[in-house]
């Protein structure tokens, strides 16, 4: 039995901190515990910094009202650091004092003028949610970022973020107009481009609005050819308080120089008004293979020469992990292997026009540079034209990050170097020596970029739970601030400074000073995000090797521990499921609770923390797992109910990791979006057998463990069940058990009706036994218990359409899947339930049986759960519907003019959709034979997922879910389509709240074939 378990994060904030800002007016939320507080002390970087608190304000107000309490004395030592979206690779946003985490709530677009070509929104809109409100105007916010579907405008802002296509659209400074910023003194500013005179009236202010002008145009003006020096040329010039772009070109004083990059470190942002651009008429890329990744680098000098929009760059290594990741079945045909084998680095070209022949001349000017025969080490080229095409490929580049930490073992690519810029004519001859030191440590990495902005991402693969390890990031650093020096460079390009600031002094030299001046006029007391950028006297910044690593806490843990808990201990924070976007599978607690705790990434972080507290105590998981199979889930009872009882528990550390745990819907598709392969599901099954053998199990998850083998049951004794699900007195009975929105049985039986149809249940023997020609026709039909049970008709109608089809239809025994006991953690009756069934479904298999499952969700458990659990493995070799009739094509005959093309559109089931992509599309190919045209559509989560959305718990955050992306398809479907859904939960919501029937299309197709 795991023990009870105390975080290490003491409370932080001075008492009574959160009780006065709410007196004062604050209307957001305020977190303290320590699920939390664990959740924001990591980012995206190597380092590991637990806040005393996090803030959620709602508007500028609570902005403002925030500030004024910090002034009071008895909060006069706490400080503040505004966070995006947790995606920063510097530590920009981590913090020992209190965070404020604009995302959550301050995330509306306030006004979009299409004519001024204007937006202003707040600071905690994603960057992609804007650009998806611009498109009808046909406008976009131009800085192209690899977190696009989660970095915040905010974010974008103090980062002074840039990526793809910067050379052509600058940077997000090149398009900030107005800043609503907050004071540290609580007072509010709208900064905007000043003239002469309007900049004179500021100046004689006696507040600090009119200290912070006075001090930055003097600095302009006395500096200006010093600044002028000591500024590099570049594209990515210095980040943060950039005093060479003080003055604009029309002389105009413009503040938000100094603001954006400014990490924080100056003001809180509140709102941001921003330049809009037109969005470009015609675009494709050109997607150029090398035999040799410095053949791509040479080759940009040719490339930029042509003036193409932008060039990305992408490494073999990079290359290599896309080809294992969802995203390669779209974008696969654009990278073929060639007869000397798979590229070993790519360039994508991006080529916009404003009309058709404009970028067909484009095109044809730079195709025929590449025809020219001038770079032999050129393996050939590609081009994407179609819109989701050219999406998918910057997919790819944008999961370039991500990527590189789905790898096996500790050793991984970190950031911490990943962002310099150099001249791009000295790029190929910089990345030649940067690579000869990592070289020269013995180290591997992998390489992507903006080589036509001179920028590539580079990060070497270390384990920073070895002693041996950690001094690399001091001696790799150190040598490449001396290298990007020798190349003319800058060590932070693109990524912002945060931890590496104490570079700054050496980079700004006698101008540091002034940076310190600036800082002092807008924050004299350095409480807002400290250590970073530039200190307002002589205190000190932070330095790289100052911070806690995370792999101080990963070393207590162990490899061999942090390997078995499914990746949660090498979530490197990329932050890909915080994607906004409803239709986005991953991740729908997220979605719906805007709780960052709900999501992969903080399940990750927490599971990270607990198993650092069981290693502080000495307590190997693995170890308890088994001890607790061996003694059985009753000899422990009498202590779990007392502990459950004991007030003394209410403390532990597993509650709170619990709660994190139950928002889980289990959907999996974090094991298939997630670059990393973070899979929820899995740990969460490991951490609540161990926290069931502590605390007592609720009726409801006993109720829902059993489920497979109460359906039998429960459809002999149909009207008792129907009485209990369809009535408001039995309804409040199982509301009393945690149960909700059951389904009806119907009165058609499975069992009996197949009987009647001559349709026997399958056995080895059966199987075997048949003559060769019957047995390569030989189809066992694999129905899950719900299907069985709740939608007979489906199974029905897949018999009469194999036998329409001139196959032997067979059924499985009705046996247990087990997925709804994996899902609640009773691993060990999951593992003696998946090894029989395994052993069942494999035995006909080798017998020469198809097998054929019907419910995506219950038919992937076979490919997944039955491989791994806790190393043994039980696999069973079952086929998705789509599968098996794409492999038999030629057996169906469609009924004459039955089929209206265009009008059929499947709603897949999330869990299919993310993990089984390839499987998915074989849809329409399906639908094409039998005369239709399929659209599948794009659409997240319905909410059920399982047993999830049948938890009174769960019932709000389900029905949320299905409103954010499924109620209007349901409900705005035309009458001449006919909408379908693969997952029995998505057929069961739909009815719950819109009470229609939508069909399996199993169903559809058998009504089509003759």
């Amino acid at each position: 039995m795991i023990p009870r378990l105390t975080s290490h994060l003491a409370p932080a904030t001075p008492s009574g901190f959160f009780e006065r800002l709410i007196e004062a007016g604050f209307n957001g939320d305020a977190e303290g515990r320590s699920a939390a507080r664990t959740v924001y002390a990591t980012d995206n970087s190597i380092y590991q910094l637990e806040p005393a608190g996090i803030l959620f304000p709602r508007d500028a107000d609570d902005l403002k009202t925030l500030a004024k309490v910090l002034c009071e004395p008895a909060f006069s030592g706490m400080t503040i650091t505004p966070r995006g979206g947790g995606t920063g690779t510097n530590g920009q946003s981590l913090t020992s004092g209190l965070v404020v985490d604009c995302s959550r709530h301050m995330n509306k677009i306030l006004e979009i003028d299409a004519v001024r070509r204007v937006a202003r929104v707040q600071a905690g809109v994603v960057k992609d949610q804007l650009n998806r409100a611009l498109k009808p105007y046909g406008l976009f916010f131009a800085p192209e970022l690899s977190t696009s579907n989660r970095a915040t405008i905010g974010g974008m802002v103090s980062t002074d973020a840039c990526g793809q296509g910067s050379c052509l659209y600058g940077k997000t400074s090149n398009h900030v107009l107005g800043l609503r910023i907050v004071l540290v003194d609580g007072s509010e500013w709208w900064s905007r481009a000043l003239s002469e005179t309007a900049l004179a009236d500021i100046l004689k202010r006696k507040d600090r609005i009119g200290e912070i002008h006075r001090t930055v145009d003097g600095i302009a003006g006395e500096k200006r050819e010093r600044i002028e020096a000591v500024f590099p040329k570049l594209n990515r010039y210095m980040t943060g308080y950039d005093l060479a772009h003080i003055r604009q070109p029309n002389g105009r004083f413009d503040l938000n120089a100094i603001l954006c990059g400014s990490e924080g470190t100056l003001a809180m942002i509140a709102e941001a008004e921003l330049n809009l651009l037109p969005l470009p008429a015609h675009a494709a890329l050109i997607n150029i293979r090398y035999n040799d990744f410095n053949a791509a680098l040479e080759d940009a000098r040719t490339l930029t020469a042509l003036k193409v929009a932008s060039i990305e760059t992408v490494d073999e290594k990079v290359l290599g992990l896309a080809k294992k990741d969802i995203v390669w079945n779209e974008i696969g045909q654009f990278f073929p292997d060639d007869i000397s084998g798979s590229a070993n680095g790519i360039n994508i070209v991006e080529i916009l026009a404003d009309d058709e022949a404009g970028l067909e001349r484009a095109l044809g000017e730079v195709t025929a540079a590449l025809g020219n025969g001038s770079n032999p080490d050129r393996l050939g080229h590609t081009i994407a034209r179609q819109h989701h095409e050219i999406e998918a490929i910057w997919t790819m580049r944008k999961r370039a990050v991500g990527l590189l930490g789905n790898v096996d073992g500790p050793v991984r690519p970190v950031a911490f170097v990943e962002d310099t810029a150099v001249p791009p004519e000295n790029l190929s001859a910089y990345i030649r020596e940067f690579r000869d030191l990592l070289d020269g440590a013995g180290l591997s990495y992998g390489m992507f970029g903006h080589v036509d902005a001179g920028v590539l991402h580079v990060r070497p693969a270390l384990d920073l739970t070895r002693e041996d390890h950690s001094p690399l990031v001091r001696q790799i650093s150190d040598a490449v601030v001396a290298l990007t020096q020798k190349y003319g460079g800058v060590l932070w390009g693109e990524h912002g400074k945060g931890v590496r600031s104490e570079y700054v002094p050496e980079f700004f030299g006698d101008l540091y000073p002034c940076l310190q001046e600036i800082k002092r006029a807008f924050d004299p007391q350095n409480r807002l995000n400290p250590g970073k950028i530039a200190a307002p006297s002589a205190e000190p910044l932070l330095k790289i090797d100052g911070v806690p690593l995370r792999g101080e806490v990963d070393r207590v843990i162990g490899n061999d521990i942090r390997a078995a808990f499914d990746n949660a201990a090498y979530c490197n924070g990329n932050g890909t499921c915080f994607d906004f976007d409803e239709t986005s599978p991953m991740c729908p607690s997220y979605k719906a609770t805007r709780d960052r705790r709900f999501s992969p990434k903080g399940r990750a972080a927490l599971m990270r923390e607990w198993l650092r507290l069981l290693a502080d105590r000495g307590i190997d998981p693995r170890a308890e797992a088994r001890s607790l199979r061996r003694r059985g889930s009753l000899a422990a009872l009498p202590r779990r109910v007392f502990n459950s009882l004991d007030p003394r528990n209410r403390g532990d550390f597993s509650h709170e990791v619990r709660q994190a745990m139950d928002t889980c819907l289990a959907c999996k598709a974090c094991a298939g979006q997630c670059p990393v392969k973070v899979s929820v599901p899995a740990f969460r099954s490991k951490f609540l057998e161990l926290y069931h053998g502590r605390y007592a199990r609720s009726l409801k998850d006993l109720l829902v463990a059993a489920i497979e083998t109460s359906l039998p049951w429960m459809a002999r004794t149909r009207p008792l069940y129907n009485l209990i699900a369809g009535t408001d007195a039995g309804k409040r009975l199982m509301r009393l058990c945690g149960l909700t929105a059951l389904p009806l049985l119907p009165q058609r039986s499975l069992k009996a009706e197949a009987r009647g149809l001559g349709v026997p249940v399958a056995t080895k023997e059966m199987i075997e036994g048949l003559p060769q020609h019957e047995k390569e026709r030989a189809v066992v039909f694999v129905v899950d218990a719900f299907t069985a049970h709740f939608e007979p008709g489906v199974a029905l109608s897949v018999i009469s359409l194999a036998r329409k089809m001139d196959l032997i239809p067979y059924l499985a025994e009705p046996m247990q899947n087990g997925k709804a006991m994996h899902v609640h953690g009773y691993l060990g009756r999951f593992e003696a339930t998946a090894t029989w069934t395994a052993r069942y479904l494999q035995g006909l298999a080798e017998a020469g049986a198809t097998l054929v499952g019907l419910d995506p969700s219950m038919t992937l458990v076979y490919r997944s759960e039955y491989k791994g659990l806790w190393g043994r493995g039980a696999e069973a070799s079952v086929l998705l519907p789509q599968e098996w009739l794409a492999a038999n094509l030629d057996r169906l005959f469609i009924k004459s003019g039955s089929v209206a093309p265009g009008s059929y559109r499947l709603l897949p089931h999330c869990t299919e959709r993310s993990n089984a992509p390839s499987a998915t599309a074989l849809w329409k190919a399906v639908f094409k034979v039998v005369g239709g045209t399929l659209e599948i559509v794009d659409t997240g989560c319905c909410g059920m997922a399982g047993t999830f959305g049948h938890e009174v718990r769960n019932r709000a955050t389900s029905e949320a879910l299905y409103a954010m992306s499924w109620s209007s398809l349901i409900t705005g479907a035309s009458s001449g389509n006919v909408t379908m859904a693969t997952g029995y939960s998505c057929r069961s919501q739909i009815k719950a709240i819109d009470h229609k029937a939508i069909p399996h299309p199993l169903e559809v197709i058998d009504s089509l074939i003759c």
